[in-house]
């Protein structure tokens, strides 16, 4: 048997029909009739990836993904919407939950079964993890970066040679690259109040170097400088960024390959990617507040395309959207028929602090 997959439809004739063509196929089928019975089922089994309805009894597949989330469920797990809602707001408000895919009904037995593979194949490499190298970040970004963004940035990358007690860069400067040791060490460190220099590390080869400050979006806190010759590849910020904002998996993947298994640095980088993001989207719904409404008319509503906002925040596409499904839900914002609302300034201008 393959993977598990847990089927929330209130229909029978299509949760048996399903089942069939999975079974089929060779993998082990759970069904629901509900929504709240497929939460349920999601807690105890903990399927490999789920297919829901969305219009259903109980609770329908909106929730379902909703309780899902908050109930911490594991974000690797695809979430497949399956319905007969076909219209553009119905699919762009399921993506803007965090499903994974959206298929109509009636559904192709052939697509349905290529959707699953694509996507457990992806979630079982993100499950799997990766090198916490160059190489490791080639394969992150194969398997959640679009084909476009990969060729983008491995076709421009260089690299640089740097001797014995070169610096790579300074404190208080904001950074412009991610760096990675392909050769050599540096180290990086600060001085204290008598001026007396503090080593804060030591980086060897086939370890990624200038991180922290751009996930904090912040300048560097302290030099870097060659202690033995060494070879960096360099990665240019803006394409670091639209790697890591794609989404919060890629964020996830790329903080372990960084921290290995010290958890508490990893939640704490993972946060600060997360605030960045967050800062940046904030940052830009008050920069066009400001443009279209500088008289601060109550009512307003913003009418802006999601790329513009997007390329305005310095974003990927879907990560804005995600981001702003976070603020509509912590009543930041309100959207209605695409149109943006700041129902909450001033939380939003604290974010910029």
């Amino acid at each position: 048997m393959y993977a598990t997959i847990l089927v929330i439809d209130d229909a029978a004739e299509i949760r048996e029909n399903i089942s069939e063509i999975l079974t089929m196929d060779n993998y082990r089928v759970l069904t629901a009739a509900n929504g709240r019975e497929g939460v349920q089922l999601a807690l105890d089994k903990h399927p490999d990836l789920i297919i829901c309805d969305i219009v259903m009894p109980v609770l329908d597949g909106y929730g379902v993904l909703y309780t899902l989330q908050k109930k911490g469920f594991s974000s690797h797990t695809p979430f497949i919407f399956l319905s007969g809602r076909t219209e553009r707001a119905d699919m762009r408000k399921g993506m803007e939950m965090g499903a994974d895919d959206y298929l109509p009904k009636p559904f192709d037995p052939v697509d349905l079964l290529h959707c699953i593979e694509v996507r457990l194949k992806k979630s079982r490499q993100l499950k799997k993890g990766f090198a916490p190298d160059i190489q490791g970040l080639y394969s992150l970004m194969q398997t959640v970066s679009p084909k476009d963004a990969l060729d983008g940035l491995w076709r421009n990358k260089h690299t640089n040679m740097y001797g014995n007690g070169q610096h790579i860069y300074a404190s208080g400067n904001y950074p412009d690259y991610l760096y990675y040791i392909v050769k050599g060490k540096v180290k990086t460190s600060r001085r204290n109040e008598s001026g007396k220099e503090i080593i804060t590390r030591v980086y060897n080869e086939g370890e990624f170097l200038g991180y922290k400050a751009l996930l904090e979006n912040s300048k560097y806190e302290d030099d870097a400088e060659v202690i033995e010759e060494a070879h960096l590849v360099l990665i240019p910020r803006k394409d670091f960024e639209l790697l890591l904002y794609n989404n919060m998996e890629v964020t996830k993947a790329f903080v372990r390959m960084l921290t290995a298994n010290i958890d508490e640095n990893e939640n704490h980088l993972l946060g600060l990617a997360y605030s960045s993001l967050r800062k940046k989207v904030a940052e830009a719904l008050l920069y066009l507040y400001g443009k279209y409404n500088p008289a601060k008319s109550p009512g307003f509503s913003l009418d802006v395309g999601r790329d513009n906002i997007a390329a305005i925040a310095g974003v990927a596409k879907e990560s804005l959207i995600r981001t702003l499904g976070s603020f509509r839900d912590e009543r930041l914002i309100t959207i209605r028929e695409g149109m943006i609302s700041l129902e909450d300034t001033r939380k939003l201008e604290r974010m910029l602090n």
